[in-house]
């Protein structure tokens, strides 16, 4: 058997195709390779995205709520759609008399189909009767106008202050029922 340098000698040219060949079909099947590996990789970006917007909600001519925010990503091509609020929110409600509750995130996320928002990170509601509830995390459930959280909380009215772990209330805070309470009220009033 002679060696492969032996078997070039005299066709040089021919060898130098071969290996030219070769090296063609390798580089061939990486450009290839890498191909194969981009179907199977598939980026995660939002179908839509909005910044510093203002969208007012109404309700037979009358609005309801306005929400505010420096950045929205709609995540509606993923399995299960969401939208998120990476720069937080700013949420201004309405009741049927005009009074005004007021919401602040640093961030909130909803997932469409289960009318729960999840706002996060210094989240802090009031209202125009001087009451104020802060907290790291509350959940407000737009279908029956509920909020709720399991998380510390801090609650402040004109009557006094108080700190608990676990509320829930309405969105007027009319009715509220809170767990593992404590702090002083004020009962002269």
């Amino acid at each position: 058997m002679k060696p492969l340098i032996g078997l070039c000698a005299g066709t040089q040219r021919y060898c130098i195709l071969l290996a030219i060949g070769i090296l063609g079909l390798l580089v061939g099947c990486e450009s290839n390779l890498k191909e194969v590996q981009k179907i199977n990789f598939s980026q995660f970006a939002p179908a839509g995205e909005a910044e510093d917007f203002n969208l007012k909600y109404t309700d037979s001519g009358r609005i309801t709520s306005i929400l505010e925010s420096k950045k929205m990503l709609d995540y509606a091509n993923v399995e299960f759609p969401y939208t998120e609020f990476p720069k937080g929110v700013l949420v201004t409600m309405y009741d049927n008399k005009g009074k005004r509750t007021f919401i602040r995130s640093n961030y909130a996320i909803t997932f469409k189909g289960t009318d729960i928002i999840d706002l996060q990170n210094q989240v802090v509601i009031s209202n125009e009767f001087g009451q104020q509830m802060e907290t790291d995390q509350l959940y407000y459930d737009q279908k029956n106008e509920w909020f709720f959280t399991e998380k510390k909380f801090k609650f402040t009215d004109p009557k006094g202050v108080s700190y608990g772990e676990g509320i829930d209330f309405s969105k007027d805070f009319k009715l509220v029922n809170s767990q593992r309470i404590n702090g002083e009220i004020d009962q002269n009033e």
